[in-house]
């Protein structure tokens, strides 16, 4: 049995005459952390929306579990066990902490309750509870989620990513605009869902990839320039080239 939950293939998309993405090619380790890095405009947002269904590309597949999910709308892509967090926090604001995680966690419930009272949704809402308690946030279970601070609501959309099971997990530069510290409980964070999902991961933190990743896949011009391991993928010349500025 493959140990691998995704498959990209020749995965490519134009706008005009720029190949924002061009026949892309990689595996995805069932709970890995693969990181995808390059330079600003490499490709790797417009990937991840090609693999997550936002786009559709021209040409290449996404397999996932053995089955072709290529150019599938988001929700089918969902249901087939991929969740994504984007760059910009991607909340209810005006919800409270809970609020969005049950939110999230509902598609957990039968279709034959979707017109009963809340109350009835009981696996959900035992969800909602196991996502306060992982997460360190049942104190703040009734605020309203666009009071929390910049890294509890990156924090809380990973969690909300997590409420409806997923098996890969798209994860956007999730420390984005944060400080040390909560970069770093941040990374232990990501690490620990391996347990349960794989993780597939946008970063631009270098020192955070190497410490955090299984694979790297390295990205410019839309291409893949290189993969492997972190360390190996470091040295290669032409990623020193390419991405540290350096031969």
């Amino acid at each position: 049995m493959s140990s691998d939950i995704m498959q990209v293939r020749g995965l490519s998309i134009a706008f005009g005459g720029l190949r924002a993405v061009d026949d892309v090619t990689f595996d995805v380790g069932k709970h890995r952390i693969t990181t995808v890095i390059g330079p600003n405009g490499a490709g790797k947002s417009t990937l991840f929306n090609l693999i997550s269904g936002a786009l559709t590309p021209h040409s290449g597949q996404v397999i996932i579990d053995g089955v072709d999910m290529t150019g599938l709308a988001p929700e089918r892509s969902k249901a087939a066990g991929l969740s994504r967090s984007f760059q910009i926090t991607n909340l209810f604001p005006e919800l409270t902490v809970a609020e969005n995680l049950r939110l999230a966690a509902q598609v957990l419930e039968p279709v034959s309750r979707a017109f009963l009272p809340l109350r009835y949704s009981t696996r959900a809402l035992a969800k909602t509870n196991e996502m306060l308690e992982r997460f360190n946030i049942s104190h703040r279970r009734d605020e309203l989620a666009g009071n929390l601070s910049h890294g509890d609501q990156r924090r809380l959309e990973i969690a909300v990513c997590l409420a409806s099971e997923p098996k890969i997990l798209l994860l956007d530069e999730p420390t984005q605009g944060m400080s040390h510290a909560d970069t770093a409980d941040t990374a232990a964070l990501v690490r620990s869902l391996t347990e349960d999902v794989t993780v597939l991961l946008i970063e631009h933190d270098i020192g955070l990839v190497m410490e955090l990743s299984d694979h790297v896949i390295v990205m410019h011009q839309g291409r893949r320039l290189a993969e492997g391991p972190p360390q190996t993928v470091r040295a290669d010349p032409a990623v020193q080239a390419a991405y540290f500025g350096h031969a």
